[in-house]
């Protein structure tokens, strides 16, 4: 078509006109991939942010977007423009650089959830080192079962990173539960002594009882320091890895055990000192440079069984729940993802793990537990604790059952032994069990209930001889029971913490996506069905457009307070160094040349070198 325009009259008019198209027409099948017939809408968009945060990757992702339209050719945009919108979605997020963008990462959760707390520290020269940060349900699950931590650090594949650290512990069913995580400058006494106090902080300032690390000079001194009131036990796992590393291998031609063997002995076999003195000094006659023999026996206390009789550790003896954790983060994460990323799939791996009680708690509530002896303990018991305590507690009133009591001189005390399940007729070793009738108490030389939480079969054993068929209530706790998570939680400054507020706007969209969907199947019956509905949600959406307009000029009215949270994160921003350009955006807004990338912020080569003890 040719055009020309008359300037005196103003007018257009064409001169030539040919209606034959002059290139190849494309088929029915192919037009969907016209770039004119390409469009992303908002739905699908939403569609496609929400498969990445699941973690599909983006071939699969508009697989499952076509499958669901009826195929690739009726969903309206191509797998490269797929690509692209996250492209350029992640670099949208990432225009205040790395740094902004974790900031405005926790203030969008603390906006969430009032009860989200993180806290930065930062290095002498401004610039963030390290980073604590515990979600609501981190912090409910730590006033439940924070009684035994474990905390381990671990390092991604790229070497330029720094060290990823996790709070972890048990909860009623026996799964990972945590507690809070950490991106840390680096493992020196002054930033671990940072996180334990940021850590004690956040959850009011309640100290466990126990908790296991790896055998970590700077961590050590910064728990001795900070956690007053706990016992620090040492990773078993690591230090059976150490020993393989340092005990000689058992050789072809030798008889017996081997030191590898004898030193597994002295971690979880003897219950009596002396008889792990012996043992140990067998070892150092084997081994001819005893340097990490003597190091290690340095602090036998914290690995050694006999030396942990009365060590409430819940039966835990290393910190595989933190590595587990860690291991299925590396299965999810690359050295290269960005900031924001990286803590959209660590959210992904924690929401895993509570999932796993949920199931639990499922399981429970749906099968009846298994009793095989019906007493009134046992009964007691099958209704109080959790599935996986009662199987513990139902084994432990077995082996009572077979337990004599032999004449003891001691007042109030009583002799357990138990016999074996042989048909030989042999006993284990004796135990001590010092009772008082009055109180109900039981106390056992072998500290299976200071350790655990259940009572072991000696105490079994003399509550019966003493005529009391019941669990008294204070050898229950609540920990392991099937009401461990009742009651209220209150965060630092006395707020009561909810792990979702907005639970209900979440069943309402819940309910409104299925009722919706429902109609929408059922319009397609028909065209005049179709447009009845099309109609009807065009009306619908203009309406509640004009009464959210309308409740946001309400409360923007009746709003009198300044953005306290805009301002922190201003403020935050602020003690960001940055350099401005020259440059200024069509919008008016100036581009800045620098801010700390992801990497750059945990190199130390980009930092400086000097960590305050307390920011």
């Amino acid at each position: 078509m040719g055009i020309t325009i008359d300037r005196e009259v103003g007018n257009y008019e064409i001169h030539e006109l040919h209606v034959e198209h002059n290139h190849v027409l494309q088929l029915p099948g192919t037009c969907h991939l016209m770039p004119s017939q390409r469009k992303i809408t908002a739905l699908q968009a939403f569609e496609i942010e929400t498969t990445d945060d699941s973690g599909i990757v983006p071939k699969a992702a508009h697989e499952l977007a076509s499958r669901s339209v009826g195929g690739s050719t009726n969903l309206g945009y191509t797998r490269r423009d797929h690509k692209n919108y996250l492209r350029t979605k992640r670099q949208r997020e990432l225009k205040y650089g790395e740094a902004g963008t974790m900031l405005k990462y926790f203030q969008d959760k603390k906006s969430e959830n009032p009860a989200f707390q993180y806290d930065i520290q930062l290095d002498c020269d401004e610039k963030i080192a390290n980073i604590f940060w515990a979600d609501a349900k981190m912090i409910i699950d730590y006033a439940h079962f924070g009684d035994v931590v474990t905390f381990d650090t671990t390092f991604w594949t790229n070497k330029e990173y720094r060290p990823f650290g996790i709070f972890v512990g048990f909860n009623h069913f026996r799964e990972t539960v945590i507690f809070g995580a950490a991106l840390l400058y680096d493992e020196t006494f002054e930033s671990f002594k940072w996180l334990f106090n940021t850590f004690l902080s956040v959850h009011n300032n309640k100290q466990p009882r126990t908790i296991f690390t790896d055998q970590d000079t700077a961590m050590g001194k910064a728990i001795e320091a900070v956690f007053i009131g706990a016992w620090h036990g040492l990773c078993n796992f690591h230090i059976m890895q150490n020993a393989v590393k340092h005990l000689p291998p058992k050789k072809k031609d030798e008889d017996g055990p081997n030191v590898l063997a004898e030193f597994s002995a002295c971690m979880y076999k003897y219950e009596d000192k002396e008889a792990f003195e012996e043992a140990f000094v067998a070892i150092r006659i084997k081994v001819d440079t005893q340097t990490w023999l003597d190091s290690i026996y340095k602090v036998k206390e914290k690995w050694a069984r006999c030396f942990m009789r009365n060590a409430y550790t819940l039966g835990m003896r290393s910190t595989q729940l933190s590595e587990s954790l860690n291991s299925d983060l590396k299965n999810h994460l690359k050295s290269d993802l960005d900031i924001l990323r990286f803590f959209k799939h660590l959210e992904r791996v924690v929401q895993v793990k509570r999932d796993n009680e949920l199931k639990d708690e499922y399981e429970s509530r749906k099968k009846l537990p298994r009793v095989r002896i019906r007493t009134p303990a046992i009964i007691q018991a099958s209704k109080v604790y959790t599935p996986c305590i009662f199987e513990d507690f139902q084994n432990e009133y077995e082996r009572s059952i077979s337990a004599y009591i032999k004449p003891s001189e001691e007042h109030n005390v009583y002799n357990v032994v138990i016999a074996s399940i042989d048909p030989k007729i042999t006993y284990e070793e004796e135990s001590k069990v010092l009772v008082d009738h009055q109180e109900q108490q039981v106390l056992c030389s072998c500290g299976q209930f200071e350790r655990v939480g259940v009572l072991c079969r000696h105490a079994l054993k003399a509550l019966d001889v003493m005529n009391i068929k019941y669990l008294p209530s204070h050898y229950i706790l609540k920990r392991w029971t099937r009401e461990a998570r009742s009651g209220t939680i209150q965060d630092s400054h006395r707020n009561i913490v909810l792990e979702d507020p907005r639970m209900e706007d979440r069943l309402r969209l819940k309910f409104f996506i299925h009722k919706f969907h429902d109609i929408a199947s059922k319009s397609l019956i028909s065209e005049e069905c179709s447009k009845l509905v099309d109609d009807a949600l065009e009306s619908l959406s203009k309406q509640v457009e004009a009464k959210v307009s309308s409740t946001a000029r309400t409360t923007e009215a009746i709003c009198e307070e300044p953005d306290r949270e805009g301002e922190e994160m201003a403020a935050l921003q602020d003690q960001i160094p940055v350099e401005p350009t020259t440059r200024t955006t069509e919008n008016g807004f100036e581009e800045y040349g620098w801010i700390p990338s992801y990497t750059q912020l945990l190199m130390g080569s980009s930092m400086g070198q000097n960590i305050p003890d307390d920011t």
